[in-house]
């Protein structure tokens, strides 16, 4: 139940991904509104300080479901899934874990270049390392940005194709993901 087995993913394994999932498309609503506050703004240091509390949250839950991951594999692809299929899927599943860890590297580097701490909700700070080398904070912006845009659109043809599997295939791929055994 708990643990994923052959042919479905267990309760935690489903958890973690639709939390990961929310978090990255709610963090992403964040940003692209919070770049466009001013100072006047009520939001101006609200905002910012949930999207980086939330990010390092994420950064945990990451870590958290790449151990789950390895303490209870995944199921194997089902066998009426095409080789390009599978091929297509474990590449677009290893960009995305690369894409939020770049995400949170980038907007670690951001926060941190003028040598103060995140604080995560009041609950804990993470240390500054501080600036690592020059216009950190302007790269990582860029790096930031950019990766979002890519990890949103990667998470989208995610979601199509197990849409795809669902009602074109008829295929229990999205019904696995909900925990539900085929």
């Amino acid at each position: 139940m708990y643990k994923n087995s052959q042919s479905h993913y267990g309760v935690v394994s489903v958890l973690l991904h639709w939390l990961v999932a929310i978090s990255v498309f709610g963090l992403f609503a964040a940003g692209f509104w919070m770049v466009d506050l001013n100072y006047y703004s009520q939001w101006y240091r609200t905002v910012p300080h949930w999207h980086k509390s939330t990010g390092i949250l994420l950064a945990i839950v990451m870590l958290v479901r790449l151990l789950w991951r390895w303490y209870s594999p995944p199921p194997a692809a089902l066998d009426s899934h095409r080789r390009w299929e599978k091929k297509t899927s474990a590449i677009v599943q290893c960009c995305l874990y690369v894409g939020i860890l770049l995400m949170v590297i980038s907007g670690y580097l951001i926060s941190t270049e003028d040598g103060r701490a995140i604080a995560v909700f009041g609950w804990f700070d993470v240390p500054a390392l501080g600036a690592l080398f020059t216009n950190q904070a302007d790269i990582a912006g860029l790096v930031h940005e950019y990766v979002a845009y890519s990890l949103i659109a990667l998470a989208v043809l995610h979601g199509m194709a197990a849409l795809k599997h669902h009602y074109i295939d008829r295929d229990h791929t999205l019904k696995r993901m909900f925990g539900r055994k085929p």
